[in-house]
């Protein structure tokens, strides 16, 4: 399980650097050339598929189409999580899986209230719920080895569940105008694909155009098209053609033909040993490993650029956070989430079937918690969803820039706190 936990968090580490200078490009942008950066990304890019007609802009393009690869990504690590990883022990789970949830219902909550009393807008109720798991590893990154593989093995676990939690809420709560027949269409798409698997088809061509047909119906049917990624994600067999044992088997076999005195019959075992090799690695294995830097180095970064440009001033500022959306969100993502997210797994522990993992303890979980409210990407994501008004998006996303770099600090700071080395400590010296 630690191996490609250790690669996730590496590659979503060094996705943090690549995010955030995307976003101080995108806000220098904005800020010094206004309507050169929204004639970019407002630029209309047409598909004309005989009877449909996709008629998109730039920024609109990314957040449906390269997103969707991205939340495929996100259903592929869930997936193994949940078959292999940290998700697959209910009692060592049960507490990340209870902070999780609770850093989601008191910022949802704390938003909401906020909004009640100063009489705002509840549309943007969702924004604060979403973590950016590459900022939040990212800051883990800079504390080092003060923060233990366990403290990041709880946070990747709570980004899982985190994320499993927004792609609900984006299926269930941003789907406008449902078509029930691009709906049926979507889900003969996916039932294609199970037959494809179950008779066999290993060629990644077929699954290519399949995944590009669901991603069609998804977004004609009117629930967003990301839920397309999600969808193949799930469907993605988490299982190898080929077991350890018969790929050891099968190679002690050809070892004689590849270092033979034919060489023709060499190449060809040599061949014939790529693949099974290859298909001894699971589907989803593989697929997250030549996906998940594209999705980490090229798609995020590409979505802050086209989505985090907000004019920044004082006044602006000022304006957002003393408003009841700016101010939601604010004290949803540094106050309501963290709070929530301790009191849940506090509960868990003391009332439900969960047990503390081993190597942590309160004061570590404390330490960790604020980074849950670092949104950034999927809040920002969100906001575009939830608002239609350009001032109010902007509005959130100041908010979102705001509490991203508060929370990230104050993350920071706690965990490079003395009580929480010496917590450390004495936890590592207890387990030796």
């Amino acid at each position: 399980m630690l191996r490609p936990l250790e690669r996730y968090l590496k590659l979503e580490a060094g996705s943090a650097s690549l995010l955030f200078a995307a976003a101080v490009v995108a806000l220098v942008w904005v800020n010094g050339w206004p309507e050169a950066y929204e004639r970019v990304w407002s630029r209309s890019v047409t598909v004309d598929l005989g009877p449909l007609l996709i008629e998109e802009d730039l920024r609109h393009l990314i957040n449906d189409l390269l997103m969707a690869v991205f939340f495929y990504v996100v259903a592929l690590e869930v997936k193994r999580e949940m078959i292999f990883g940290s998700l697959r022990d209910r009692r060592s789970a049960a507490v990340p899986v209870a902070a999780a949830l609770g850093t989601m219902v008191g910022a949802a909550l704390t938003y909401v209230a906020v909004n009640l009393i100063g009489d705002g807008d509840l549309r943007g109720w969702a924004i604060p719920i979403a973590t950016d798991i590459a900022f939040a590893v990212g800051v883990l990154g800079l504390v080092g080895r003060r923060a233990p593989t366990e403290l990041r093995a709880f946070m990747l676990t709570l980004a899982v569940v985190d994320d499993l939690g927004t792609i609900v809420v984006i299926g269930v709560f941003f789907s406008q105008g449902i078509s029930l027949v691009w709906l049926a269409a979507a889900a003969a798409v996916g039932l294609a694909v199970v037959v494809a698997q179950r008779v066999g088809v290993r060629s990644l061509v077929p699954y290519v155009l399949l995944a590009g047909l669901l991603w069609l119906a998804v977004f004609e049917s009117g629930v967003h098209a990301t839920i397309a990624g999600v969808v193949l994600g799930f469907l993605t067999p988490a299982a190898a053609f080929y077991s350890p044992q018969r790929t050891a088997e099968f190679l002690r076999a050809r070892l004689t033909e590849i270092s033979g005195p034919d060489g023709e019959l060499g190449e060809a075992a040599l061949l014939e040993t790529s693949r099974v090799a290859k298909e001894s690695v699971s589907p989803l294995a593989r697929l997250e490993e030549s996906l998940h830097p594209w999705s980490a180095y090229v798609i995020l970064p590409l979505f802050a650029l086209a989505n985090a440009g907000v004019q920044v001033s004082r006044d602006g500022v000022a304006d957002a956070l003393s408003g009841p959306v700016g101010l939601g969100i604010l004290l949803g993502l540094v106050v309501g989430a963290p709070l929530a997210g301790v009191l849940f797994a506090w509960g868990m522990v003391r009332l439900g079937p969960g047990r503390m993992p081993d190597g942590l303890d309160w004061q570590a979980i404390g330490g960790v918690a604020p980074l849950k409210g670092i949104g950034f990407t999927i809040a920002i994501f969100i906001s575009v969803l939830a608002f239609d008004e350009a001032r109010l998006q902007e509005q959130a996303k100041l908010a979102i820039l705001v509490a991203s770099a508060t929370a990230a600090a104050i993350g920071f700071a706690l965990l490079t706190g003395s009580s929480l080395l010496s917590s450390h400590r004495r936890s590592t010296k207890r387990r030796a």
